[in-house]
């Protein structure tokens, strides 16, 4: 069981890299996307730190790749810091590990 959620920054830079960082009862996942120059999510992917985050907290590698790639490429969290703390508060507290 989780405790207490917090979410850190959450920015697109030039670069087209989507971060943000979430920690749950002590444990913490990096949130980071690969963003195409396009608002369309044609070439976003999860980044290798995000993937590897999720697997420190417990997940399977499949099952964390499958979560990033999930949430890289859903088009209503690009931008959406508010969207995006929910969606990690979701994945973690349902656990599936």
């Amino acid at each position: 069981s989780f405790g207490t959620a917090a979410f850190g920054h959450n920015a697109q830079h030039h670069h087209h890299h989507t971060h943000g960082t979430f920690a749950q009862g002590g444990q913490q996942v990096i949130v980071s996307c690969y963003r195409g120059p396009w608002n369309d999510v044609i070439w976003d992917r999860p980044n290798a730190v995000f993937i590897d985050s999720l697997v420190a907290v417990g997940y399977q590698y499949e099952r964390a790749y499958a979560i990033a790639r999930r949430v890289c490429r859903d088009d209503a969290l690009v931008g959406n810091t508010e969207g995006l703390r929910r969606t990690m508060q979701r994945i973690l507290r349902e656990g599936n590990r």
